[in-house]
Order: structure tokens, then C-alpha cells, then sequence
């Protein structure tokens, strides 16, 4: 085969598929539309799968068009995809019913169920099952079942089926929130039987970048690829997006800034988190992936007009550290670096002006990052280097100063990280590259460094630690 690899994302809007070559340049790219969720109240959201298979077919076929005699050079692709969202199939892999997406919230009884009996198991590997998880979806499916389902799958491994023409395993990553132990290598068998799902409807789980099977000439046929291209297990797009920031080794660690603020690292053992604030993937060479997803993040400046941001970033800047302490939560209730139902923004003193206060937001959620870091180092997973940065947030160069002014330590921006490059790096491991280490230091962009501001530096850290202790005064932490 050649010297190519394929990424292909499936995010809840748009597909998106890169094609990258050993260096990590993008050959190819094209993107397709996706039908909105359906949300019609009810903690229900919804999309309709049959749209999925199109919209990859055709970002593939603009691919391999673009490529013209170059695309018999794509020897591996792999998928990545929300973590979560659940569709039953038929036996020709076609989609029975609408998908349940990574939001649907309906299945709660059946997730207490799944917490209850499955507690021992849930307390070893880090992981409580909640109506957000595709444990309880798949459960809720199953309690209805209609007569020609037979499989339950997450959107990669319908896609996947697709491409080489028989059902695939599923992977540990899409996996492992939808009733897999990942320590014990099986699925949660007491906890599906307790909730009466069928283990037939359960697939094989796989380590990421496993090979799944090859693409059969029909695919082949249809999308341009070559026949005898590896279809290999992808990720989560969360842990894809962090690959594709070239946190792959102990120790690195990545934070995605967009509405949340997501932190995640590589650490040698399993992460054991008393509070469930922290979970872990496994990684696909037998680390762990360690972190967690907070509520306070981007959303912290939703009510700022973005023709402002600019403005204000520059103003922030040149005022330096606020004269006030806040945390700019919107709406109640946090889940990392700690959890708090009761949760609520709080400011402590009287900004200035709205810049001072713009400033407080800002550091408000530098100080979560801090928080999430330090937290994951008393639990054994401490970070080395530079913190990574991608996401909407990371744009902002004056926020990044900040964050790195907060942490004392460099923040590396890489913004052209996305997860068709994560999924891209799955597909290259074991194919372009020997393994995955190998193929994010060839394929990573290098990013640009951020430096702490040396002057700012006493002044935050003083503000994070009156932070600290009003979270401990109100009980959070």
C-alpha cells in the first residue's frame, strides 16, 4: 500500500474527513453537512443515522477525487466520533430508528439501575454510569427492541461496517461509558442482564487503531478508496482531538478550551478519582488517558459580543491582574476539578470597570485549569512541560497569556489540531509510522509557546489561592 492515512470526524453537525501524509501535511480534505438533533423537550435529542454512511460517502469521493492516481497511496483510515451516541442496527447494517446523541437524557431510570448493580465494578474503574451515558441508551433501547435489530452500535462502527462490508468490533474508547471495563476487558454483563439487553446486541470491543477489517471493493467502488484499505478502531472525539495536540506520552497534557473547559493527560496507571470527578480512557499502547470535562469554560464570555473580544483583549492586557477573584460559571452545578450540584458563579469584591471584570473571567477559568492540574497530580498523574491548547479559547492569545501566567509554566497553542487529525494519528500508527508516539511527533503541528508573564505571575498566584479557599469555604472541594 502507499504512504497515506485518512481521518474521518464525525462531530454532530458536519463530517469531516483529512487525508495526511507521514508528515502530517493535509493532501485532501471536504466536509459535509449533518441534519440538526432533534429536540423536542423531554431530555430527548435525536438524529437520524441514515444521514451519516451519505455524508462520510461523499467526503470520501471528494478526497479521492482531489487526489486523482495518488489515492491508491491511502493505506488506513480510522473514525472518530461523539462519545455516546447509540443506534441500533438491522443485519445489513442499516440504522433501525433515529440515533440517541451524546445529550439524550431520557434514560435515567434505567442508569440508576446500572449505577446500583454495577457499583463495585463502577467504583474500580472510575466510571459512574448517568442518563448521559450510552450504557443507559442502549438499556433504553433494548427496552423496546424491535424485531429486526441486532446490533447495537456507536457511530464509528456503522461507518465501519459500511466500509468493509460485514458488522466490526467496537473500541474501548467509544466503548467504555456504554457499560465496558476497560480493566477486566469485557462488558458489564450483571449490569446488562439486570437491565435486560441481550448480549447478542452487544459487538467485540478492540483496542484504538486495531484493524477492523479492510474496504471491500463495493465500498471501494463507491468512495474511491482502494481496495485493501485498513479500517482501523478510532477514539472518542475527545480523546482524538487530544491526540491530534500530540499529548500521547506520560505526562503530556491538553486543554480544550471551547464552551467547556476540557483537561486531559497520559498517565502510566489507571487514575482512581474517590469523587468521580476524574475518569480515564485507555490509552491505545496501555497507558491511560486521565481527566474530565468542567461546566465553567467558553461559556464564561457567552454574553460578550465577539465583535468585542478583540478589544477587550487588548485592554486586559495592558491592565494586567484583576482586582477581583471570580468564577464565571453559567448555571449551577460543576463537574471537574470538582463536584458540586450547588454550584454557582461567585465574584469576591467589586471590579473596577468592565475590563476588570472582563480580566476576572478570564483568570476565573485559568484558576479552574490550575485547580483540575493540581488535582490530577495528587492523584498520580502529574504534568510534564508545557500544558497544550486547542479549542475556540486558545485563539486568544492575551487568555493564553493569562492561563500560562496562572499555571508558571508555558502553554503551547496548537491550533490546527482537530479530530480528523486524532483519527488520522489511529489510522497512521502501525502503518506510516511504527506507533503513535511516533506518528504525533511527525504529524502534531508544533504549535506556538506561550510564556508566563513574569510580573504577573506573585499577583494571580495570590488571586488563585483566594479561589482555593473560598471553593473550600462553600463546601465544593
Amino acid at each position: 500500500m502507499g504512504d497515506l492515512v485518512a481521518g474521518v470526524d464525525i462531530a454532530t453537525a458536519n463530517v469531516r474527513v483529512q487525508v495526511h501524509d507521514p508528515a502530517g501535511v493535509v493532501v485532501a480534505s471536504a466536509s459535509r453537512r449533518l441534519p440538526e438533533p432533534v429536540r423536542p423537550g423531554g431530555g430527548r435529542s435525536e438524529q437520524d443515522a441514515s444521514s451519516w454512511w451519505p455524508a462520510v460517502l461523499g467526503c470520501l469521493r471528494d478526497c479521492t477525487s482531489q487526489l486523482g492516481s495518488r489515492r491508491s497511496g491511502i493505506t488506513a483510515l480510522a473514525i472518530s466520533a461523539t462519545s455516546g451516541t447509540v443506534v441500533l442496527a438491522d443485519r445489513d447494517g442499516e440504522p433501525v430508528g433515529p440515533a440517541l446523541m451524546y445529550d439524550d437524557r431520557r434514560a435515567g431510570a434505567e442508569a440508576m439501575t446500572a449505577a446500583d448493580v454495577g457499583a463495585r465494578r463502577w467504583a474500580r474503574i472510575g466510571i459512574t454510569p448517568s442518563a448521559g451515558s450510552g450504557l443507559a441508551r442502549i438499556a433504553w433501547l433494548a427496552a423496546d427492541l424491535p424485531a429486526d435489530a441486532v446490533r447495537a452500535c456507536h457511530t464509528p462502527d456503522l461507518i465501519a461496517w459500511k466500509l468493509v462490508g460485514h458488522p466490526v468490533a467496537t473500541d474501548s474508547s467509544h466503548a467504555l461509558k456504554s457499560g465496558y471495563d476497560v480493566l477486566d476487558g469485557e462488558w458489564a454483563s450483571e449490569v446488562f442482564e439486570a437491565l435486560h439487553v441481550p448480549a447478542s446486541l452487544l459487538p467485540e470491543v478492540v483496542r484504538p487503531t486495531t484493524v477492523l477489517g479492510t474496504v471491500s471493493a463495493e465500498a471501494a467502488e463507491l468512495t474511491g478508496l482502494p481496495v485493501g484499505c485498513e479500517v482501523r478502531a478510532g477514539m472518542t472525539d475527545g480523546c482524538a482531538g487530544q491526540l491530534a495536540c500530540g499529548a500521547v506520552d506520560v505526562g503530556q497534557f491538553v486543554t480544550v478550551l471551547g464552551t467547556t473547559l476540557v483537561l486531559k493527560g497520559v498517565s502510566k496507571e489507571l487514575v482512581h478519582d474517590p469523587t468521580g470527578a476524574v475518569y480515564s480512557h485507555l490509552h491505545p499502547d496501555g497507558l491511560w488517558l486521565p481527566g474530565g470535562a468542567a461546566n465553567v469554560g467558553g461559556s464564561a464570555l457567552s454574553d460578550v459580543d465577539t465583535s468585542e473580544l478583540s478589544a477587550l483583549d487588548r485592554a486586559a492586557t495592558e491592565r494586567g491582574p484583576s482586582s477581583v477573584v471570580g468564577y464565571p460559571l453559567r448555571g449551577q452545578g460543576e463537574r471537574f476539578p470538582f463536584l458540586a450540584e450547588n454550584a454557582s458563579r461567585f465574584v469576591l469584591g467589586e471590579p473596577r470597570d468592565r475590563v476588570d471584570e472582563y480580566r476576572s473571567r478570564l483568570e476565573g477559568v485559568a484558576f479552574c485549569e490550575r485547580l483540575a492540574l493540581h488535582r490530577l497530580a495528587e492523584l498520580g498523574a502529574p504534568a510534564d512541560g508545557p500544558v497544550r491548547t486547542a479549542g475556540g479559547g486558545a485563539r486568544s492569545l492575551a487568555w493564553c497569556r493569562i492561563r500560562a501566567s496562572v499555571l508558571n509554566r508555558p502553554v503551547l497553542r496548537v491550533q490546527e489540531a482537530g479530530t480528523a487529525l486524532g483519527a488520522a494519528l489511529l489510522a497512521a500508527a502501525g502503518t506510516v509510522h511504527s506507533d503513535l508516539s511516533t506518528a504525533a511527533a511527525a504529524m502534531v503541528p508544533a504549535g506556538e509557546q506561550v510564556d508566563p508573564v513574569g510580573e504577573e505571575v506573585s499577583a494571580l498566584d495570590a488571586g488563585y489561592r483566594r479561589f482555593v479557599a473560598e471553593l473550600a469555604d462553600r463546601g465544593w472541594i
